[in-house]
């Protein structure tokens, strides 16, 4: 049996379409199409060539993938959605609703309302295998398609208006990068014109997709997790950073900020006794001090009751945070927890079943994309 292909593989239909002799412009009037109309048929899209009908229906289908199930957190901001792929294989994908009314703009309230922010997966579970992330006990499956990819907007768009994504679901996404450069330049087009800065490209630090980052995808947000200061803490805790030593990581960080001017996030995850003392700090602070850069402290968010590691007291936290601002004026701020109970949070992203544990903040937030820097 053929296998058909999502119709947003946007390299895939475009060749097709070349083969056909079809205009590309009739393209994003298909997005269009089956974005607004869930559970349509190809042949019922309106206004195209007739010869471009009999090829969608032997090449490809609206959606390959399904929304298997759909957890709501009692945090009342958290959703995530379980998306089984045409392989058989599962994916997460989290929607995080924040409130832009929060924080000031030039002085006065910011304008604006709720609205949410995309979580999404770029691989099967991860190869990086760090050892704080639930994905990497998974295991690497295998890559996505730029469809698949592009189909987690897709069903979640129906559920919530996205303005902000974030690649920092299960997976390396520089090591699925070409499914990820494409489905990235579908989702910047017609018809979902997500702006590039809205969009954020975490990495662990993969050294040559970083060095041609910015020429294939100008404007758009790059966050490295860093998660301490000096290379051998980093190979304890990850041990994909033998391959991507730390000083090398800082020159091609260093010529990434040169050539797109644009700062860069840093994301360090707060783990009690190993990374998260005042040594840390100023050794993470010297590291930086010549970037722009945010920082983002992440509270450790548990993986079971066999996790190694331990979460960074509140205090532990501010104390750290206060060094790298005062003593180093680098701006940074502390990830508020979300989605725990639905294990939705950061890190632990991994194809099971949530407990129920409760959360009882309901409280809208504001949100690391929606920084003004």
């Amino acid at each position: 049996m053929t296998t058909h292909r999502s119709v947003f593989d946007a390299a895939e239909l475009r060749a097709r379409f070349d083969d056909a002799g079809i205009n590309h412009q009739f393209i994003p009037s298909i997005w269009k199409y089956v974005l607004q109309n869930p559970g349509c048929e190809l042949d019922d899209i309106p206004y195209l060539p007739s010869s471009a009908y009999p090829l969608l229906r032997s090449k490809f289908k609206p959606l390959t993938s399904t929304v298997h199930s759909i957890f709501h957190s009692t945090d009342g901001v958290t959703t995530k959605l379980l998306i089984r792929l045409q392989n058989g294989a599962s994916v997460e994908a989290v929607i995080m609703t924040y409130d832009t009314r929060l924080g000031k703009y030039g002085g006065k309230p910011r304008p604006g309302g709720p609205r949410s922010t995309l979580c999404i997966s770029s691989q099967v579970g991860c190869k990086m295998g760090c050892k704080f992330c639930a994905t990497g006990t998974m295991g690497f499956k295998n890559n996505l398609t730029s469809g698949e990819i592009v189909e987690q907007l897709v069903h979640a768009s129906r559920l919530s208006n996205i303005r902000n994504v974030v690649f920092m679901g299960m997976g390396e996404p520089l090591n699925n990068y070409t499914a990820l450069v494409e489905a990235i330049r579908v989702m910047t087009g017609s018809p979902f014109q997500l702006s590039p800065k809205r969009i954020t490209v975490s990495t662990v630090g993969i050294i040559h997709a970083i060095n041609k980052l910015h020429s294939d995808l100008p404007g758009l947000n790059l966050a490295v997790s860093l998660h301490a200061p000096v290379q051998d803490i980093r190979c304890q805790i990850m041990p994909s950073a033998r391959a991507f030593p730390l000083e090398k990581l800082m020159t091609a960080l260093q010529a990434y900020q040169k050539n797109s001017h644009q700062k860069i996030f840093i994301e360090y995850i707060m783990l009690d006794g190993v990374n998260d003392e005042e040594q840390h700090a100023h050794q993470l602070g010297k590291l930086l001090e010549s970037f722009q850069v945010v920082v983002n402290l992440i509270p450790f968010n548990p993986i079971g009751s066999f996790s190694q590691f331990r979460t960074s007291s509140e205090q532990r936290v501010s104390e750290f945070q206060k060094i790298l601002r005062g003593s180093y004026n680098i701006r940074t701020t502390v990830r508020k927890q979300m989605g725990q109970d639905i294990s939705g949070a950061c890190g632990q992203l991994v194809v099971n079943l949530p407990d129920k544990r409760s959360r009882e903040n309901t409280a809208l937030l504001t949100d690391i994309e929606d920084l003004r820097i």
